[in-house]
This record gives C-alpha cells, structure tokens and sequence, in this order.
C-alpha cells in the first residue's frame, strides 16, 4: 500500500514539471521570426536595437526637408509590390533587393544614434534599413514616405 501514494506524488511532480517547461515550446514556431510586416510590429519587440520614435521623427523630417528639394535617393524609389513585401523585419535580405542598397546620406547619417557593431544604416528606394553588413539581416525597415 505504500507504493500507491510514492506513485501518485510522483505523478503530480512529473505534471508540475511539465507545466513549467511548456510555456518555452513556442520558440521556433514563427514568433519574432519575420513573419510580420515592418510597419505592423510594435515598437517594443525591439531589443535595444533598432529606431525609436524618435529617430522615426529625425527620419521623416530629415526627408521631408530632402523630398522638397527635388532630391531622389536609392536606385529606385518605388518597387513593385511583391518584392517591396519582402523587405521585412528580422530576416535576411533578398538577393535580389541587396542590389539595391544604397549608403544612408552623411546628413541624416549624423543625425541617428551610432549602429551596432557589425550593423549599418542603408537606403533602399525610400526606406532606411538598420541591417548587418555581412549577412543582410534586417533589424529595422523605416518607410521615409508614410
């Protein structure tokens, strides 16, 4: 008879066990992944890197200033709507739009905070892109015309 609440009190503890470790079977699954559109992710997923609201604000002013001077910056400015779509936030750049890239201007350069080490501000059409230098991935995408 003394097995029977040994086992039972091991059952219990192997179920409490497992709810504590269920909680981490979402890793992997797509969250965080780049399965969001830049400009449908919130602001606070950034992890210490990417911009602000208020480097979006020196951004958008800064090419407001720019735009009505006549000033066109990048290869092209627009691109068609399936390869603008991938252009995405937390994955790595196409190859198809690497070719694209274009260094961010001195001017608004100077006015955002340093990037990371490895890291780079670029223009590609009319975004901003905050990505690594080396293997393309893209840490933030900012839409200087919305």
């Amino acid at each position: 008879m003394r097995s029977k609440p040994v086992f039972l009190i091991l059952i219990g503890l192997m179920f409490a066990l497992v709810s504590t470790i269920a909680p981490a079977d979402d890793h992997g699954r797509g969250h965080g992944r780049g399965h969001e559109r830049h400009e449908d992710r919130d602001d606070d997923d950034r992890g210490g890197h990417g911009y602000s609201d208020h480097d979006r604000d020196v951004m958008r002013g800064w090419y407001r200033e720019q735009h009505g001077h006549g000033h066109a910056y990048g290869h092209r400015d627009h691109y068609p709507p399936g390869l603008e779509k991938r252009l995405v936030v937390h994955a790595v750049l196409p190859v198809t739009l690497r070719e694209e890239i274009r260094p961010c201007p001195y001017e608004l350069e100077r006015q955002l905070p340093p990037p990371p080490p490895q890291y780079e501000h670029a223009v590609i059409g009319t975004h901003v892109v905050l990505m690594n230098r080396k293997t393309f991935f893209v840490v933030d995408v900012f839409h200087l015309e919305q």
